[in-house]
């Protein structure tokens, strides 16, 4: 089961979980993804210890997702 997560001030917030092997949570969590995008946040995936990629496409295969706002400062 993969999960895409909302870092937030709870700490995180799941949004959708999925199976790769089922359509329609895949559908479900594209769906969800998209929509955060969409609220103005940013989607990462571990490449690694100590490393993320951030992506615009929802990585079916990737166990976790996470969501972030980006980092404010100048």
């Amino acid at each position: 089961m993969s999960r895409l997560i909302r870092m937030d001030h709870t700490g995180h917030t799941e949004v959708a979980e999925w199976t790769a092997g089922d359509a329609a949570s895949v559908e479900a969590a594209v769906t969800a993804f998209r929509a955060e995008l969409d609220r103005g946040y940013f989607a990462v995936v571990s490449d690694g210890e100590g490393h993320a990629e951030q992506v615009h496409e929802l990585p079916v295969d990737a166990g976790l997702v996470i969501l972030r706002r980006p980092i404010a400062g100048g």
